[in-house]
């Protein structure tokens, strides 16, 4: 006898190969095994039933095999029971290989079945029940329903894969033409000559890997696009793929109790998720900075690649089937990325963990434009190179889980922005008036980051709260080179710390010196008013107007904007009452005392002007309101002064009369 299999051989490979059935008491289950390893799920080249051994384990826990043997009579009945079945009851049918193992005892010998994969997807028909198809999983078979079952027809070829079938219901139209140029054109594959035309046609794939974008229906002929163009060229997908939705939760804790959460649900095509979801989690990929530290002083929250790979791979791999969304969710301490859907089939969890898992596509199509729009990897790298990133950056690993709902990549902040959860305490005992503890918190934060943007702008926030521009004076005042950095946001906050009423002249001038810096770029409104007011408290209305001056010039849609010409009607009525002080100063020469009257009335006119534009724009009635008062303050000043004889007009150029 020539035996073809080793016992103990097999006894040593993985237990997804091999059954071990001490006895047969209903041939049923052979035959469900072996319809599975023929559907070979894992692709592991079929499988072993090996009936008459009984599998123990000796002293030590390892694996042992017991021969126990049949009989003869029992061994030709389970062998014509078992193929019979294989014939009759199994479509398309089976025909494994048996193989006879000779024992210690002659009259007894071991039966096995030999079932190699095949290309078919098989079902097996159990007394008094349906067809069904069988899988192997782990060390069970199993019915294959749900997602298992399409990933063994899409493997099988007995289905398509989902992101290639037609999407039910959209017809040419539904395609966003403009969006199909401008991603071609991103991809270099745009010809004006031709146009889109040539990527309508049901015969024009755009590679090997990718089909057509449309398909033409076998009877009636209508043009459908398939489920992976909808996804990114579509105008509505949500309509048609309801769970093609995105939500971002942004949460200041550690877990979801928390009620103040800011959330956006976005919908459209796929590209337009992710690129606005790259902006929003750019906001996250922000640098600490710890000058303690002098090998690795800045120290990312997220590596931006490590927050790439992850949302690519959630939007390109994920089960559109189901009408989850795809979630991204913040939290203090990490970010969640979670896929609707299990793995794709043939990805061990263990082998992805540790960045070995080959490469797998559960839609290879929106795989494949991914890739071609740098949104993602294509060629399995996305895992490694999250591992990579996190690890280079000096993040914990991430963590990543599965189960049939879903995958989730869990991405750790890096530990030094754990200062994050004392600025929110630090914040939260501001708005309650706990000036104190507000105080210890923040500059706690600061002694571990001096240059933290959220931690100086707090800082400056608590000492103005404080009454104590001292302290915030001392402190830029140690760091005066550093500062350029800092957004202009947090420069504008030092500085109206340092320049409240209660700051020295040196205070006063290290505020102008931080307005200045603040007042680079283009700016927005609010941050405009609010510089222009912190320099008019530090008597530099000077400075004001021209910064307000530039800004309107800059800025021609402000030329209508009310609350602007308000404020550079103060500016220059606080300009003129500058210059009345020096037209008044006898001990200024009357030439400088003349030409300060004369600028005199120039900035009362030109306020006056300004102030009168506001009004009649202004709709509010409290602005209006205030803009009255303010004209009647103008003409209260030009009213009330006169100038002395030797500041008479005409006295700069030595014109008496």
């Amino acid at each position: 006898m020539t035996v073809l299999v080793n016992l103990e051989e097999l006894a040593r490979r993985e237990n997804e190969q091999t059954e071990w059935k001490e006895n047969v008491a209903d041939p049923d289950n052979v035959v469900a095994t072996l319809s599975a390893f023929a559907n070979d799920l894992q692709n592991l080249g079929g499988g072993y039933v090996v009936c008459g051994v009984r599998e123990e384990k000796d002293e030590h826990g390892f694996p042992r095999l017991r021969r126990i043997g049949l009989t003869a009579n029992r061994l030709k009945e389970i062998e014509g029971s078992v193929l019979g079945l294989c014939r009759t009851n199994v479509s398309p049918p089976i025909t494994p290989l048996v193989e006879e193992i000779e024992t210690d005892d002659p009259r007894l010998r071991i039966l096995v079945f030999l079932q190699p994969a095949t290309t078919s997807a098989h079902t097996f028909r159990k007394r008094n029940d349906g067809a069904k198809h069988y899988v192997r999983v782990s060390r069970e078979t199993r019915e294959a329903r749900n997602g298992t079952l399409k990933d063994l027809l899409v493997r099988k070829g007995a289905l398509e894969p989902w992101d290639r079938r037609p999407c039910n219901g959209a017809i040419e139209t539904d395609l966003d033409l403009l969006a199909l140029r401008e991603f071609l054109q991103r991809m270099g594959r745009f010809s004006a000559e031709q146009g889109v035309a040539p990527y309508l046609s049901p015969d024009y794939p755009l590679s090997t890997l990718v089909p057509p974008l449309l398909v033409a229906e076998p009877l009636t002929g209508v043009l459908r696009p398939r489920n992976f163009a909808v996804l990114l060229f579509g105008r509505n997908p949500q309509r048609f793929i309801p769970g093609a939705v995105t939500m971002f939760s942004i949460y200041p804790g550690t877990d979801r109790s928390d009620r103040h959460a800011e959330r956006h649900e976005l919908d459209g095509n796929l590209v337009e998720q992710a690129l606005r979801l790259t902006e929003l989690l750019d906001v996250q990929s922000y640098t600490a900075f710890d000058k303690a530290d002098p090998k690795a002083p800045n120290a990312i929250k997220y590596p931006p690649s490590a927050l790439y790979e992850a949302l690519g791979n959630a939007l390109a791999h994920r089960d559109y089937e189901l009408v989850d969304p795809t979630r991204l969710t913040v939290f203090a301490d990490r970010i969640e990325v979670s896929s609707p859907g299990p793995l794709p089939t043939g990805v061990d969890l263990e082998a992805l963990r540790a960045g070995n898992a080959p490469p797998k596509w559960r839609n290879q199509a929106l795989a494949w434009f991914f890739a071609r729009l740098q949104l993602a990897q294509g060629e399995g790298q996305g895992i490694p190179t999250i591992l990579r990133a996190m690890r280079e950056e000096g993040n914990p690993p991430p963590v990543f889980d599965a189960d049939q709902i879903r995958v989730v990549v869990t991405l750790p902040a890096h530990p030094r922005h754990a200062i994050l959860r004392d600025l929110r305490a630090a914040e939260q005992a501001l708005v309650l008036g706990d000036l104190e503890r507000a105080r210890s918190q923040v500059e706690g934060v600061l002694d571990r980051d001096p240059l933290n943007f959220r931690a100086v702008q707090l800082f400056a926030e608590v000492h103005q709260a404080r009454r104590d521009p001292a302290a915030v004076a001392a402190w830029v005042s140690s760091r005066l080179d550093e500062l350029d950095g800092l957004p202009s946001q947090v420069l504008l906050a030092l500085g109206e710390a340092v320049g409240s009423e209660q700051a020295t002249d040196e205070g006063r001038r290290i505020a102008i010196r931080l307005l200045d810096r603040a007042a680079t770029g283009r700016l927005q409104e609010d941050t405009v008013r609010r510089i222009v007011l912190a320099l008019r408290r530090a008597a530099e209305d000077e400075r004001a107007f021209s910064l307000l001056d530039g800004q309107l010039l800059a800025r021609p849609e402000w030329a209508s904007n009310p609350l602007m010409l308000q404020l550079r009607g103060d500016t220059l009525s606080g300009m003129a009452r500058r210059c009345r002080a020096m037209a008044r100063n006898p001990e200024a020469a009357p030439t400088t005392r003349a030409r300060a009257w004369q600028e005199f009335h120039s900035y009362l006119d030109r306020a006056e002007h300004d102030l009168r534009a506001a009004l009649v724009l202004s709709v509010d009635a409290r602005l209006r309101e205030q803009l009255t008062n303010s004209i009647t303050v103008v003409d209260k000043l030009r009213r009330e002064e006169r100038p002395p004889e030797d500041a008479e007009p005409g006295a700069a150029s030595g014109d008496k009369g």
